[in-house]
């Protein structure tokens, strides 16, 4: 058995809707979808997108290298560097952190805003992140597993598809399912999040709806899209 630790945007918000869109409003109530609160520097990779106009968080990403962000397509989608700002640092919505420019962004030109295929993406920062305890890089799986763990696990791809017969959405090799409980799962705000295995990061938050109600979360699969980064950014 893998160990796996499913990560949500640590900042995000708990919204019964949809959160294939990222958070639009600004209102947020103070819980997770049935998540604990995080301590300092816990994990190092986590970020916050914010609208540049007002500071408020809509997306989730991680540091992959010291000027590059993985986050989810439709996070940035019809958006230009100018409008988002990236914070570091910090497990908390109001204050602390580090903020960080925008010189790049990059989606997978083969993304599809209706159907979420292909839904990751790149964002380059102006300057280079300095790295301490509470920033960090996390590495890339480059294989894709079938993993488990005691409070959520992965489904197959065929019975995430069954139970999510009625969406718009099509589950495809490029993604990966978990299954979770009542009460817990991702949500609006957790767009663009990591799913995180052995320290390694597996999937990025796409879509599901609707939230924390035994629904399966579909991700991004990473693995899949190790040759698309490196060749944007370089071997990593």
């Amino acid at each position: 058995m893998i160990n796996l630790h499913f990560y949500l945007v640590l900042l995000g918000a708990a919204i019964t809707s949809n959160y294939a869109f990222p958070h639009k409003d600004g209102k947020y109530d103070p819980k997770i979808v049935g998540g604990a609160d995080a301590t300092e520097g816990q994990f190092p990779w986590q970020v916050s997108l914010r609208y540049a106009s007002n500071n408020e968080h809509f997306c989730g990403g991680s540091i992959i290298r010291s000027k590059w962000i993985l986050t989810a397509g439709h996070c940035v989608a019809g958006k230009s560097a100018e409008d988002i700002l990236i914070i570091t640092g910090t497990i908390s919505l109001s204050k602390g952190g580090n903020t960080h420019k925008i010189s790049t962004i990059i989606s997978h030109a083969s993304f599809n805003p209706h159907t979420l295929i292909n839904d990751i993406a790149l964002i380059e920062l102006e300057s280079e992140l300095d790295f301490n305890p509470s920033i960090q890089p996390i590495e890339l799986e480059t294989v894709p597993d079938n993993l488990q763990f005691v409070r959520l696990k992965t489904i197959s791809n065929l019975e995430c598809q069954l139970r999510l017969r009625w969406a718009e959405q099509s589950v495809t090799a490029d993604n990966v399912c978990t299954l979770t409980k009542y009460g817990e799962g991702a949500c609006h705000g957790d767009s663009g999040g990591p799913l995180v295995a052995n320290g390694k990061l597996i999937g990025v938050v796409s879509w599901g709806n609707p939230c924390a109600i035994e629904s399966p979360d579909v991700f991004t699969r990473v693995s899949s899209y190790v040759n698309w980064i490196n060749s944007n950014i370089g071997n990593i």
